[in-house]
């Protein structure tokens, strides 16, 4: 049966119900568009789900320290620095070193690029200070960033021997076990011991 015998015979039948044909074709086309548009709704609401989700977990990787900039700075005092922040940040955060900031010798004492811990001290002393009467570390901290302290990390065995109750036995371990990353790494590691430490707690830092 060829298509002009098809189209003979079925041509009454189409005349008679064409209206019907017709609704049940443009049912047809409304069922495929309601189709398409709730798969493309459902696929925005669950990429709106995830994302919301990657933002909360990005937040809560963000990790702070609080540090203290003192002496020198443009505004001194308690900031709240990312976790790997160095030295120049905290400065920054304080402002930058002030008119009165001893820069000769920030340049040859102080390491921008030494990381910060949480609970460190910078202090910056001014031109017209005596750097020797600069306070060291007090017990909350872990290193004031300047002033009269010998940094473990890269002071000779003879200077390190000008300590209390450091000897050239006790320098040339402290050298051994470099690097350190806060002063109490020396009673951990049991280089020191805890009277000797209490003796130089406040004269070193790992700056």
């Amino acid at each position: 049966m060829d298509v002009q015998e098809l189209i003979s015979k079925y041509s009454p039948l189409i005349k008679k119900h064409w209206l019907l044909l017709s609704l049940g074709i443009l049912g047809l086309i409304f069922f495929a568009y309601g189709l398409i548009g709730l798969f493309f709704a459902s696929k925005t609401d669950t990429d709106g789900i995830t994302f919301e989700a990657s933002a909360g977990q990005s937040s809560q990787e963000v990790k702070t320290i609080i540090v203290d900039v003192e002496g020198a700075v443009v505004k001194p005092g308690v900031y709240k620095l990312p976790q790997e922040s160095r030295i120049q940040d905290g400065l920054i955060a304080a402002g930058g070193l002030s008119a009165q900031a001893d820069r000769q010798y920030i340049a040859k004492n102080l390491n921008l690029a030494t990381k910060l811990n949480d609970g460190t001290k910078i202090y910056i002393p001014a031109i017209d200070e005596d750097t020797a009467k600069v306070p060291a570390s007090d017990n909350s901290s872990q290193g004031v960033i300047a002033g009269n302290t010998i940094n473990i990390n890269t002071a000779s065995e003879s200077e390190l021997d000008t300590l209390p109750g450091i000897g050239p036995v006790t320098a040339r371990k402290i050298t051994t076990g470099r690097p350190y990353n806060s002063i109490s790494d020396l009673l951990d590691r049991k280089i020191v011991s805890s009277k000797v430490f209490d003796q130089i707690k406040d004269k070193i830092a790992t700056y």
